[in-house]
């Protein structure tokens, strides 16, 4: 259900300097003094509003905000019925998801493009091995000690970065080495451990799709190939891991 009263307190929150705008052209009115709790206040919401209509792909329609605070300020009824606001916040929201869709897709294709493009420079420099599936790596140092298998876990120190330098997570800014199973990590580190000696720090390449792939995680935009440093420190077999 719709709830009015969310409505009404998005309506207050418009600050008065929208109802100026209403009898001038929009621009800036440097006289406008906000000098009380509630002018600062009505401002700093009322441009919450604005940047949330904004974001959404709505045009900012100071004369109907305006419109909508005097109705509330002289007690009148809504001119919209509650039946009728339902329907045409829905159709916000999947306007809004629709425009998030569209974003997303076109960033997913620019990221599959210009990571591709990485991988294919990046395969012919000296010291890059690539595999079967894509994914390539370079060896820093070589360690000496056992392969992990996709069952073990592993304790590693690392650092991610997106192919523009942008680094997204690290074991260094958690304060201490990332201990997790082999098997519950994106593919591509999966099969890179399972390739590194104990003791060896490796940086790995990794294309979306052996990462997080078209949904992206967190800091990580959609489709991005990704770049690590890692160093193996231990293996445990699951039943040493258990205990």
């Amino acid at each position: 259900m719709f709830n009015k009263r969310l409505l009404v307190l998005g309506l207050m929150a418009a600050s008065t300097t929208l109802i100026v705008g209403c009898k001038e052209e929009a621009k800036q009115d440097d006289s406008a003094k906000l000098t009380t709790l509630e002018q600062k206040a009505n401002y700093i919401i009322g441009q919450n509003i604005g940047r949330n209509l904004k974001n959404g792909g709505l045009a900012i329609e100071p004369e109907s905000l305006a419109l909508a605070l005097a109705d509330i300020r002289d007690g009148k009824d809504s001119r919209i019925s509650e039946e009728e606001m339902q329907k045409i916040m829905q159709e916000v929201q999947e306007k809004a998801i629709a425009k998030q869709e569209e974003e997303q897709k076109k960033l997913s294709e620019e990221n599959q493009t210009k990571g591709k493009a990485f991988l294919d420079e990046n395969k012919a420099k000296e010291g890059v091995v690539a595999t079967e599936s894509g994914l390539q790596y370079k060896v820093i140092t070589e360690g000496k000690g056992a392969k992990p298998k996709a069952t073990d876990t592993v304790t590693v120190h690392y650092t991610g970065k997106l192919i523009d330098g942008t680094e997204f997570d690290s074991s260094a800014k958690h304060g201490q080495p990332a201990t997790f199973p082999l098997d519950g990590v994106i593919p591509g580190w999966t099969e890179a451990l399972q390739l590194m000696p104990q003791g060896s720090k490796w940086e790995i390449y990794i294309p979306s799709e052996l990462a997080y792939g078209a949904g992206g995680q967190g800091p990580i935009p959609p489709s991005s190939t990704l770049i690590f440093e890692v160093e193996l420190l231990e293996i445990k077999a699951p039943e040493a891991a258990a205990n």
